[in-house]
């Protein structure tokens, strides 16, 4: 099965949204560093961000054609690089790691329920429009 010119398109659209998210994420990472043993703000506020942009993303592009590259580089490509599921996982090792267990369980919890809540928003900002904002 040879690579089509569509499927190539669409793997290129997520390359460079990766490239874009990526960036975005090294550059808030050096520029918010966590604090050891502490909430993880600057991973939680991103993987927000980006849930939401998710949403937004998911639903305009939904009714698009399948040709279309945009949710590839921003749902797929930028949020996907933006969001850390890795970093998460890290951050909960060492906060289990370092004793804090609760605070750990915590922030899984939150961050879950959050992450849902903001893909939820993002959803409703894009279907709902400025009358959700009223």
């Amino acid at each position: 099965m040879g690579l089509t010119r569509h499927l190539g398109r669409k793997l290129l659209a997520v390359y460079l949204g990766g490239a874009v998210g990526a960036v975005l994420r090294v550059g808030l990472a050096e520029a918010f560093p966590p604090d050891p043993g502490h909430w993880p703000w600057p991973t939680f506020a991103v993987n927000l961000a980006g849930a939401l942009l998710l949403g937004y993303f998911w639903s305009l592009f939904r009714d698009h054609p399948e040709e279309s590259v945009a949710h590839p580089f921003l749902g797929t490509g930028v949020c996907g690089a933006l969001t850390t599921f890795a970093t998460f996982q890290l951050e909960l090792f060492d906060l289990v790691d370092d004793g804090h267990v609760a605070l750990a369980a915590t922030y899984c919890a939150v961050s879950a329920a959050s992450g849902y809540f903001c893909l939820r928003v993002g959803i409703n900002l894009e279907e709902e429009g400025p009358r959700w904002l009223r």
